[in-house]
C-alpha cells in the first residue's frame, strides 16, 4: 500500500482561496497532489490553512514549488510528515456539521436526517461541493428561492457538478425536469453516480465533458435552467457557449466567484445578451441571469 504524505501551511484566505479550484502550476507533479483548504475560525477569520496530500514521499523540489504557490506561508523549509494508514480524505471532512439553506438540509451519514426538510446526504470524499461553501450554499439559496416564486424547469443542467448536490436539489423541487449533470473529472462523476444512489435519485444523465462541446449536452441543449459552479475565469472563457445552451427566457446561475469578480462575470455574459436580475450577498456571490429572446 502506497504511504500517503501530508504537507501543511498556514496562509491567508486570499491563497486558501486560490488554491480551493483549478491549480494549472500542480498538472506537472505526479501523481498530483490532493489539496484541501480549511476555513477559518470565526475566531480567527483571516487565519487560513492548505493541507497537500501525496501518494509517497514528495521530493524537495516538489514541495518548493508547493511553497511557491502559497506566498502568505510562514514556513520557508516547508516538511511533509507521513500519515498512518487511514482513510485521510474522509478524516478530513470527517464531522462536518449539517446546513440548512431554505427548505434544504445537507449533511454526512453521521449526522440524522430531517423530514421536515428536503434532506440531502453527501458523504466526505474527493469531489468538491458538499454544502459547506458559500458558493454551493449559495446556489441551494438561489434555487430555494425560484422555486419559492414559483419558477418551473423542464430541462436542467449542472455544469460541473462536483458531488452532484445541487442537480439532486434540483431535482427534488422540479421532479418531473429531464436533468443533466456533467465534469470534467470522471472521478466526480462516478461520486455523483454513488451520491444519487444514497439520495434516491433516479434519472440524471451522467457525462464526463470539458465543457459544453460534448454530444451528449449538445443533444438535450437548450436547457431552461443552467447551474455553473464553477471559477470566474472558466466561467468567462466559456461564456459564449453556456449562454448558447440557455433557452430564450431561461435562467442561467453561475458562481465560484468572488464579489470582485462578478462585474467581469456579469459582463462577458451581458455581450451574450443575459441579462443579470439577483447578485446575491456575501463575498460569494451566486449570480441568477435570464436569457434574452433572441430577436432583441
Amino acid at each position: 500500500m502506497t504511504e500517503t504524505w501530508k504537507l501543511s501551511l498556514a496562509c491567508d484566505r486570499a491563497d486558501a482561496e486560490r488554491l480551493s479550484g483549478d491549480v494549472p502550476e500542480l498538472a506537472g507533479i505526479e501523481p498530483m497532489p490532493v489539496i484541501v483548504a480549511s476555513e477559518p475560525d470565526p475566531a480567527s477569520p483571516e487565519r487560513w490553512q492548505i493541507d497537500a496530500y501525496f501518494e509517497g514521499k514528495p521530493s524537495r523540489d516538489v514541495l518548493r514549488q508547493i511553497a511557491v504557490l502559497v506566498p502568505s506561508a510562514r514556513e520557508k523549509n516547508p516538511r511533509a510528515k507521513p500519515l498512518p494508514a487511514e482513510d485521510w480524505v474522509t478524516l478530513s471532512q470527517a464531522g462536518i456539521a449539517p446546513l440548512t439553506v431554505g427548505r434544504f438540509h445537507v449533511r454526512t451519514p453521521d449526522y440524522a436526517r430531517r423530514d421536515d426538510l428536503v434532506d440531502l446526504v453527501i458523504p466526505a470524499g474527493l469531489a468538491f461541493g458538499t454544502g459547506q461553501h458559500a458558493t454551493t450554499s449559495g446556489c441551494l439559496g438561489v434555487l430555494d428561492g425560484l422555486k419559492r416564486r414559483g419558477k418551473a424547469f423542464r430541462n436542467i443542467l449542472d455544469l460541473g457538478t462536483g458531488t452532484g448536490l445541487l442537480v439532486f436539489a434540483a431535482v427534488r423541487l422540479w421532479p418531473a425536469a429531464q436533468a443533466t449533470a456533467s465534469d470534467i473529472d470522471p472521478v466526480s462523476i462516478d461520486v455523483v453516480r454513488e451520491n444519487a444512489a444514497i439520495n434516491g435519485v433516479r434519472g440524471v444523465k451522467l457525462v464526463v465533458a470539458d465543457g459544453l462541446l460534448h454530444r451528449d449536452l449538445v443533444r438535450r441543449a437548450p436547457y431552461d435552467l443552467v447551474i455553473a459552479n464553477i471559477l470566474a475565469q472558466p466561467l468567462i472563457d466559456m461564456a459564449p457557449w453556456i449562454a448558447a445552451s440557455v433557452v430564450p427566457g431561461g435562467t442561467l446561475l453561475l458562481a465560484g466567484l468572488l464579489d470582485t469578480q462578478a462585474r467581469a462575470v456579469t459582463a462577458a455574459y451581458a455581450t451574450q445578451n443575459m441579462r443579470l436580475v439577483a447578485t446575491g450577498i456575501g463575498e460569494w456571490p451566486a449570480l441568477t441571469l435570464v436569457a434574452r429572446p433572441r430577436w432583441r
